[in-house]
């Protein structure tokens, strides 16, 4: 008997955590309210460097997002001025869960459960009330080469770690990478090849019916790169250079 009331408890949280996920999810995407995304800085290599550049942090420096995206959301007709609000947390001075060294599903699965259980806990202090996503950015020295395509974004638990290089001159790139990983959170895929990082055709470009095809002008923000030729690609420098093609306008519900 004991046994059935602890199974019946489990059940039920598990059915209520799966219900607020879905209505969180839900709301993230109905681009009838702002979206309050907070960003936590990690020293990722404990340099001297990356902790000056933490320490002189500004919201201001993530505003390239926010206008990147009240710009696509408006050229799909969606009335909200601004589709999110951006808010820079103070530092977080653990490392996040390292992702497995040979993933399969559950190995995946684990992880995430730790990542959103980590999430939580090293923001709690900081965050009496829960932003509707998290952004961890882990800045590394300019210096050190740093594979950035290594971020991730979680639409279960709305929560993204992002790898970026401290310095201003990077700023650019890494509010890409930021805006890539916060709309995997929103449920869009990625539209490029693991295999190589090249954007996929048609729908990881962002001018698909450009003649001729390459180069293209501008990335689409899912397939990640510019691509200036079918074998040959490039992160753009900002947000400026970059587009919402309509499958991601979709799986976002930017669009029906």
């Amino acid at each position: 008997m004991f046994k059935a009331v602890r199974i019946s408890i489990l059940l039920f949280i598990l059915f209520f955590v799966a219900v607020s996920t879905w209505l969180t999810q839900a709301r993230s995407t109905d681009w009838n309210n702002s979206l309050w995304v907070k960003v936590y800085p990690i020293n990722a290599d404990g340099s001297d460097v990356a902790a000056t550049y933490i320490s002189n942090l500004e919201v201001r420096d993530f505003h390239g997002i926010e206008s990147f995206l009240a710009r696509e959301t408006e050229r799909y007709a969606r009335g909200v001025s601004r589709p999110v609000r951006i808010e820079l947390g103070t530092e977080v001075r653990e490392q996040p869960p390292a992702m497995p060294a040979e993933p399969s599903t559950l190995s995946i699965m684990m992880w995430s459960l730790k990542m959103r259980w980590w999430a939580g806990s090293v923001t709690d202090a900081q965050d009496k009330i829960e932003p509707d996503v998290r952004i961890f950015i882990r800045y590394h020295r300019p210096d050190i080469a740093v594979r950035l395509e290594n971020s991730v974004g979680l639409q279960k638990g709305m929560v993204g770690i992002v790898n970026g290089h401290a310095s201003r001159r990077y700023r650019g790139i890494n509010n890409v990478i930021i805006a890539h990983e916060f709309l995997h959170t929103l449920g869009a895929t990625d539209k490029y090849s693991p295999a190589d990082g090249q954007p996929i055709a048609p729908d990881g470009l962002a001018e698909p019916n450009r003649t001729p095809l390459y180069p293209q002008r501008r990335a689409e923000i899912m397939g990640g790169r510019i691509a200036l030729a079918e074998d040959d690609s490039t992160i753009p420098s900002s947000l400026k250079y970059a587009v919402i093609g309509p499958l991601t306008a979709r799986e976002i519900r930017l669009i029906d």
